[in-house]
């Protein structure tokens, strides 16, 4: 199977990239979910998060928003001696608020919808033949970020936002050549 030039031989990465990256995300939560978790890989590698995904989700309830949202000192200081998940006070704190923010965003329209609207409900198509042609942020990435920010939510800039749009399948970047290129766009809705 010919694959992205990212997905190396690592066991987990191959794992991701042949059953998750890309896949067009509708699930409000999912969403949500991804976007932390891209957020705390800031300053790090992929793989470092996906190899604590489970204890993430243990860690945050799941990333209900609902409960994450209703936290405060106490849940930061027992997250920070949790060895299971990157420590880092300031994206915990930015977890809570982002949950508070998000519940705001959910007052009036699902998230869901929300981003699904800045590509007018379809994947955008990459087609990069390479790895290297594939840029790390976009006018659009840039704009869902600025609006997040203004929304309230942190850990959010364009590269962030960009490297999620791919992962959710807002934007398919499987390389042309990879098999997934054409398998995650026959998913979209």
């Amino acid at each position: 199977m010919e694959r992205c030039g990212w997905a190396g031989i690592d066991t987990i990465y191959l794992e991701y990239h042949d059953t998750e990256w890309g896949v067009p995300e509708y699930d409000s939560r999912a969403l949500w979910e991804k976007l932390i978790l891209d957020g705390f890989q800031a300053g790090l590698s992929w793989i470092t998060i996906l190899k604590k995904r489970d204890a993430f989700r243990e860690a945050f309830a799941e990333f209900d928003p609902q409960v994450i949202a209703t936290w405060g000192a106490a849940e930061v200081e027992i997250l920070l001696q949790n060895a299971g998940i990157v420590r880092h006070r300031g994206k915990i704190e930015a977890t809570i608020g982002n949950a508070q923010a998000y519940l705001r965003l959910t007052d009036e329209m699902p998230f869901s919808d929300r981003i699904w609207s800045y590509v007018e409900g379809q994947p955008l198509v990459g087609g990069y033949a390479t790895l290297a042609d594939v840029p790390t942020q976009s006018p659009l990435s840039l704009q869902i970020s600025k609006d997040l920010k203004a929304a309230g939510f942190k850990f959010c800039g364009p590269t962030i936002i960009y490297a999620w749009m791919e992962a959710c399948g807002l934007f398919n970047n499987h390389a042309l050549g990879c098999q997934r290129h054409h398998e995650v766009q026959s998913m979209a809705r």
